[in-house]
């Protein structure tokens, strides 16, 4: 595996560069300033909210590109490379929808602020490890902005307890499984792949000069633009079988490994 060409380096949040305590680490943002030595940039992707991601990654911030929301935001250096909403007749469609389905919680996901049903606190300390900026509604259909993406919560498995109530939506809007508890569902474009791939036409990167990790369902797409992508040893069996290369689990450094070897490999080159 030869490294010495990367010039972009991409990589999932939660369940890949984070640990399970949702923490980035010394580790990493030591190779950070490594990458920055040798002009490889560095993007994150992520299900999460933009400030979110921010707030994870305060160090770097400056520096880095961001791809929030599943790809339905990215921006870089100031200048916003996508933004694409939810139509907003299918918000509403979904909101009722979803009145009728127990056990979740649906998050409106606006650019700055993400809504939620006031009725309960233990789903709302929860969102606060995701959403940094957030309100509570009484009803979500009162809320009229414009949002990028409905994001769907259930306490035990998303996969089994969500995914069979709104799978029909995927005939055109994006329907992503995209954690463990969690469901994303947003506009068609709006997904990691499409994001990253207006990030490498700004920056005229190519599938060779790219290195891509991810964990699950929603970073399937983005995983294919890359030669050198990476599942994590803790991904979805989907990713798994996807991904090129696998690495270790985001608890066990996975992530930080391969970017140990990307730096020696680019000493090597010079």
């Amino acid at each position: 595996m030869d490294l010495s060409q990367i010039k972009m380096v991409v990589t999932d949040m939660d369940g890949t560069l984070l640990n399970s305590s949702h923490q980035a680490s010394n580790r990493f943002f030591n190779l950070f300033r490594e990458l920055q030595k040798r002009d490889i940039h560095f993007v994150a992707a992520s299900g999460r909210q933009y400030k979110s991601i921010l707030d994870k990654l305060d160090p770097i911030k400056d520096n880095i590109t961001v791809i929030a929301e599943n790809g339905g935001f990215a921006i870089q250096n100031n200048t916003q490379l996508v933004f694409t909403p939810l139509p907003n007749q299918r918000k509403k469609e979904i909101i009722n929808l979803l009145e009728g389905v127990n056990n979740i919680y649906p998050v409106l996901c606006g650019l700055d602020n993400a809504y939620i049903k006031g009725d309960s606190p233990i789903f709302e300390k929860k969102l606060k490890e995701f959403y940094s900026n957030y309100e509570l509604l009484d009803n979500l259909n009162d809320y009229p902005g414009e949002i990028l993406k409905i994001a769907i919560y259930n306490f035990e498995s998303s996969e089994k307890h969500i995914y069979p109530k709104v799978y029909h939506l995927e005939q055109d809007l994006q329907v992503k499984i995209s954690g463990q508890h969690w469901i994303d569902i947003s506009s068609k474009n709006a997904n990691k792949g499409y994001a990253l791939k207006k990030v490498m036409e700004h920056n005229n990167i190519q599938p060779h000069e790219l290195l891509v990790f991810g964990d699950y369902n929603n970073d399937l797409e983005m995983l294919a633009l890359a030669d050198y992508s990476f599942a994590m040893e803790n991904a979805h069996p989907n990713v798994l079988k996807a991904a090129n290369y696998t690495t270790r689990s985001n608890d066990d450094f996975g992530v930080e490994l391969i970017l140990e070897k990307l730096v020696e490999s680019q000493k090597l080159k010079s």
